[in-house]
């Protein structure tokens, strides 16, 4: 599956990859700071919603000739290929964790300074996006042509969002993923490495049970923009309210 993945990157010829961070959609293995309100079959089911409507997010970017991947722990692979369909390759991360996602993507997608002149901008985000307007996205792949990263920051301390044209092995290491800090440790291993970097609008990441409160208020103005996370916290809105 690997080796398939790297071969419809790589003929692409796209300058712009854009990669969701993912997981498959299992009970007590994803979004789980949501379990306290909702159960295990809940949480999954609404994670699934969450993912349908950040891929057809990304596929929206196709059109404007961006190749869009899903970078995803080895065990998952073969279920969110399924998921996805035939539209996207799907590469398994090494090692484990959100680092060690995160250092795949661009040791796998970004070229190699040393043996590639070609330039390609690649853009990680987070699977669980769908109210990102499509306009964050492409103004981070602009952000790019200016600098050496490009950052989309949360109201939480952390980030949605990370770009780069090259792989720096270091810039994201295992201390402060997934806490308040995550933000600005990156941007001090940025500085330290010289990179240059650009910000995206923030956005709030969802992640407890008032974070949903927000995005189905969002979703009650335009349920367009991600239909099947709409109808979720619809129902949800019913019950709660």
């Amino acid at each position: 599956m690997k080796s398939s993945s790297e071969t419809v990157v790589r003929s692409s010829g796209s300058d712009r990859v854009l990669v969701i961070m993912a997981k498959a959609p299992r009970p007590g293995e994803v979004k789980t700071r949501l379990t306290p309100s909702f159960s295990p079959q809940a949480v999954a089911a609404f994670y699934c919603c969450l993912l349908d409507d950040t891929l057809a997010l990304a596929r929206s970017l196709k059109l404007s000739d961006v190749e869009v991947a899903i970078m995803c722990p080895d065990s998952d692979v073969n279920e969110l290929a399924r998921l996805a369909g035939n539209e996207m390759s799907v590469v398994a991360q090494k090692g484990e964790g959100l680092a060690a996602g995160l250092t795949s993507v661009f040791a796998h997608f970004a070229p190699d300074r040393q043996r590639d002149t070609h330039q390609r901008r690649v853009i990680a985000f987070n699977s669980d996006s769908p109210h990102l307007p499509r306009s964050v996205l492409e103004g981070a792949f602009e952000t790019l042509d200016a600098h050496d990263v490009v950052v989309g920051p949360t109201h939480d301390g952390g980030y949605y969002l990370v770009g780069a044209k090259a792989s720096h092995p270091t810039l994201f290491a295992r201390d402060g993923m997934g806490t308040s800090s995550a933000l600005e440790r990156l941007l001090s291993r940025a500085q330290a490495l010289g990179l240059s970097v650009g910000f995206a609008d923030p956005f709030y990441d969802i992640d407890v049970a008032d974070d949903l409160s927000r995005l189905a208020g969002e979703l009650r103005l335009d349920p367009s923009r991600a239909p099947s996370t709409a109808a979720w916290l619809k129902k949800w809105d019913s019950t709660a309210h």
